[in-house]
This record gives structure tokens, sequence and C-alpha cells, in this order.
């Protein structure tokens, strides 16, 4: 955990979120600037800072993010498509330097991305 971190105080509970998900490897909650008409952030407990970050040890935690991103989407109803997004530092778009995946949905969605 890293103190300074605003989804390390999610994951604590020091600060409250409506959890949609929640496994012994990450947690689920509504974004708070929705992009999409279903917005989920998919957090692992583990503090990394980026993708960037990530290494060959990683690979199992990646794989699991991405499983609890299908099954957020199978709780949210998103059976007509949904995207997921993982945005990688300041040109990235990366705001929370804490990994997380998005899931977004309910809507079409366009291409290319932003």
């Amino acid at each position: 955990m890293s103190s300074g971190c605003l989804f390390c105080k999610i994951i604590t509970g020091m600060i409250p979120a409506q959890r949609v998900y929640e496994d012994e490897v990450c947690i689920a909650f509504p974004d708070i600037n929705p992009q999409s008409l279903t917005h989920i952030l998919v957090v692992p407990k583990e503090h990394l800072s980026s993708l960037a970050e990530a290494g060959p040890e990683h690979t199992e935690l990646l794989g699991k993010l991405m499983a609890a991103a299908a099954e957020v989407a199978r709780i949210k109803k998103l059976d007509r498509g949904y995207r997921v997004v993982v945005n990688t530092g300041a040109e990235g778009g990366q705001t929370v330097h804490h990994l997380h995946l998005h899931v977004l949905g309910g809507r079409h969605m366009g291409w290319p991305p932003g």
C-alpha cells in the first residue's frame, strides 16, 4: 500500500466506495467521473503505479484483473459489449498512479478511441 494513494485509501476503507465486486486480488467500484453509462474501475489490492511497472512476476495478477473485468461486465449486464482500457502514464491519460482497468459499457464505442 502507498499511504498517499487514493486507490489504496479506497482499498483499506479510509475512503468509502460502492464496491461492485471484490475478491482476494482486487476491488471494483464506479468511476467518479464516468465516461460512459457504465464506468467501473477494477483495481488490484497490490499497489503498482502503472502497467509500465508490471513484470513477469505480475502475470497471474494481470490475468486475474482481466477475469475480474469480465465478471464486472456480467454483474453490470453488459451483454451487448464493453471496452476494457488501461491508461498508462501522463500521455496515456493516467491520472491516478495505481494500476487500474476501466470497464466501459452501456453505449456504442467508436474507434479509434481518444
